[in-house]
């Protein structure tokens, strides 16, 4: 299967360095070493056409507009034995509540930043700080209501955090159906294996949803919730359409909702309907033209006055980038300690901030072994790989720094786990991460595997689904399994 397969300097999660598989890979390794050329093609090209079938698809924006693809998938699965998933598991929820408790504190009274444990500089300049949340009474006191964290391992197979996305995560919909493929495509492969059900978590995420009551509701015990989507031109509307099927919640656009007398309504065929929590994937900005972007036309007038009134919920909280802003990533072990009075479970990424001279000039003189990202970018776009870039592009980057150095971090290029996948007919190590999706309502569950994602393109570290990135089954090995598996 995997005859010459080599895992150089990296780690990787399936293989030894003496070339056998590790112990809770063993049963799979074995398995489909049995399956001919022929079988493994045939159940690979198998899966492509299953989600070309279901329109399993993202869009990828272009200068010509948008591209919709499927999200190529590999079939070689991340297992993850229980006693690390554990670990994973207590470090997300504690991440999760110093996080809220960050969010909480820095839209009233900022004591993080009077007791000079958080800089006013980043508050004060940062483009995701919404004044206009400042003291609105959010539910349960939870910004958070579905976060998805990245992590990965570096060359020991330890968990670094790598970005926290508290506004608008996306792909929780293809950690479902990943493992709706494989089981459809490779039943074979679950039968020995004890691997967590993904079957309940939409209750949770329901029951999560719908906790985030508004004091003015006049159904508190059944409350009526919406996922507001911008529409099909999104590049994660499949995922905005997928979840809210399986929520059992209404899909709507701005234009589907009406603002009165500072409630909210949704237009039906019997007349209006009130709103009780919208669950919104349109960014801040464009929410509601009377508080933020007047040329809005994907948000609902009025909206802001609604939710001052505490007559509606809105989900995830507005102003959260606040939070999850690369350079504000740095500090947050920082607001662990602080509002917790604990230690990380997970540790942070080095990160060296570029408005500090002394960083800085660090940064400049050793860039081409740096990664360097723009704090406001997403998707892997505006970002240097120091070790792997052209020298036009390290003099490029030098002199957008130079230009803007607090629009810029950096961090060493730490050597990102591999796992094998398979593609064209062969095995071959890829890099691989995961973003761990968590569910935060009156109780936190984390969400059993995630999405793994693996940088398809042979040597590249990106990632992304749409700079040519995959997604691969994660399995979380219940208690116990890990010598069979």
């Amino acid at each position: 299967m995997l005859k010459n397969y080599q895992t150089g300097m990296f780690f990787d999660e399936m293989m030894e360095t003496d070339g056998k598989p590790k112990q809770h890979y063993k049963y799979f390794y074995d398995l489909v070493s049995d399956f001919s050329k022929d079988e493994l093609r045939e159940k690979h090209d198998t899966a492509q056409l299953s989600f070309l079938r279901q329109g399993i698809t993202f869009t990828v924006y272009n200068d010509t507009g948008g591209m919709e693809r499927t999200m190529p998938f590999d079939f070689v699965p991340v297992i993850i034995p229980d006693k690390q998933w554990t670990k994973i598991e207590r470090g997300m929820k504690q991440r999760m509540k110093a996080l809220n408790c960050f969010l909480e504190d820095i839209y009233n009274r900022q004591e993080i930043v009077n007791d000079g444990i958080i800089p006013e500089v980043l508050i004060r300049h940062n483009p995701y700080y919404y004044k206009q949340v400042t003291g609105v009474e959010i539910p349960l006191n939870n910004h958070i209501f579905l976060a998805g964290i990245d992590l990965i391992r570096d060359e020991n197979g330890d968990y670094l955090v790598l970005e926290d996305n508290l506004r608008n995560p996306s792909g929780m919909s293809y950690v479902f159906q990943n493992r709706y493929v494989m089981r459809q495509v490779y039943p074979e492969l679950f039968f020995q294996h004890s691997i967590q059900t993904l079957e309940h978590q939409f209750k949770d995420l329901h029951g999560a949803l719908v906790s985030h009551v508004p004091a003015n509701s006049m159904n508190p015990e059944a409350p009526t919730a919406v996922l507001l989507t911008p529409g099909m031109y999104n590049s994660a509307y499949y995922d905005h359409v997928f979840l809210a099927q399986q929520i059992g919640i209404e899909l709507v656009e701005g234009r589907d909702l009406v603002v009165e007398d500072n409630k909210v309504y949704m237009k039906t065929i019997r007349g209006l309907k009130r709103i009780d929590i919208i669950y919104r994937r349109i960014d801040d900005d464009f929410l509601d033209p009377e508080s933020f972007r007047p040329d809005s036309t994907l948000g609902v007038k009025g909206l802001m006055r609604a939710y001052h009134k505490g007559n509606v919920a809105i989900l995830n909280g507005i102003g959260n980038g606040i939070a999850d802003d690369k350079a504000m990533y740095a500090y947050v072990p920082d607001m662990i300690r602080y509002y917790l009075d604990e230690d990380p479970i997970l540790s942070n990424v080095n990160t060296y901030f570029l408005r500090d001279p002394e960083q800085l000039e660090y940064v400049l003189e050793n860039i081409e072994t740096l990664v360097v990202k723009n704090v406001s970018a997403s998707g892997g776009y505006d970002m240097l790989i120091g070790p792997h870039a052209r020298e036009e592009e390290i003099n490029e980057f030098r002199k957008k720094i130079v230009e803007t150095p607090s629009q810029y971090i950096a961090q060493p290029a730490i050597k990102l786990s591999r796992a094998p996948a398979y593609q064209q007919g062969r095995f071959y190590p890829c890099h691989v991460d995961l973003r761990v999706f968590v569910m935060n309502g009156s109780s936190t569950h984390v969400v059993p595997g995630g999405l793994s994602r693996v940088a398809l393109k042979e040597g590249s570290l990106v990632v992304n689904s749409s700079q040519g990135g995959g997604g691969k089954d994660t399995w979380i090995l219940s208690e116990g399994d890990d010598v069979h598996a």
